[in-house]
């Protein structure tokens, strides 16, 4: 019987299909050259403090609408509706997911947040309020990831400890901190089904309580 209680997984990239083809695909609707949209978010200064600042709610997302369109020099009109709307639910890690959570595995989102207003989309595409025992959004906590904060307010959330709990992110750099707190990780990269089989592997065997 598997000693795991609750299974944590991140948003972007993990529930859905992957940020970066999703980005690409944004690139070419908008006629952006290639990795524009990328730079902006990641490499120009101005565009990685606002994109922090949405993460813990220091900013709202009109705020990341109009800076990131205006380094982009495109409309910031609901931009961030926009720039996801090449983002699917990835049908494998969700369906995982839903096969632990009718096992009896409780089962929380983790994500640094989007922002939720005017473009909400967890809400979106369909993984909200009563897809998940909790919900932990970075920009609710004040904190994000990999804060070792967060991850303990999704294990209070949960009610399970550390090591009653499995983890998974696309990000390589956010699961030490999980780890310190005894937290078992999955780096998700780009196989949905190598993913959604370490977890049947680690999470089915355990009886429903």
């Amino acid at each position: 019987m598997s000693s795991y209680r609750g299974l944590i997984l991140d948003f972007g990239g993990v529930l859905t299909t992957p940020m970066r083809l999703n980005g690409a695909a944004f690139e070419r609707s908008m006629g952006l050259e290639p990795g524009a949209y990328f730079h902006a978010l990641n490499e120009n200064p101005t565009g990685v403090a606002i994109y922090a600042a949405l993460e813990v709610g220091e900013a709202t997302q009109d705020d990341w609408n109009r800076v990131i369109g205006g380094i982009l020099n495109i409309d910031p009109t609901d931009l961030m509706r926009r720039a996801l709307a090449n983002l699917r639910p990835e049908p494998r890690i969700v369906a995982a997911a839903q096969r632990a959570r009718a096992a009896g595995i409780k089962t929380a989102l983790l994500s640094n947040s989007f922002g939720l207003h005017p473009y909400n989309p967890y809400e979106d595409l369909g993984m909200y309020e009563g897809f998940f025992d909790a919900i932990v959004l970075s920009e609710r906590e004040g904190v994000r990831k990999p804060s070792s904060l967060i991850y303990q307010r999704a294990l209070d959330a949960l009610g399970l400890t550390g090591p009653e709990c499995v983890f998974v992110d696309d990000h390589e750099h956010n699961l030490p901190p999980a780890e310190a707190l005894g937290i078992r990780t999955i780096h998700h990269t780009t196989d949905p089904i190598g993913t959604a089989a370490q977890l049947d592997s680690m999470l089915l065997e355990r009886a429903t309580v």
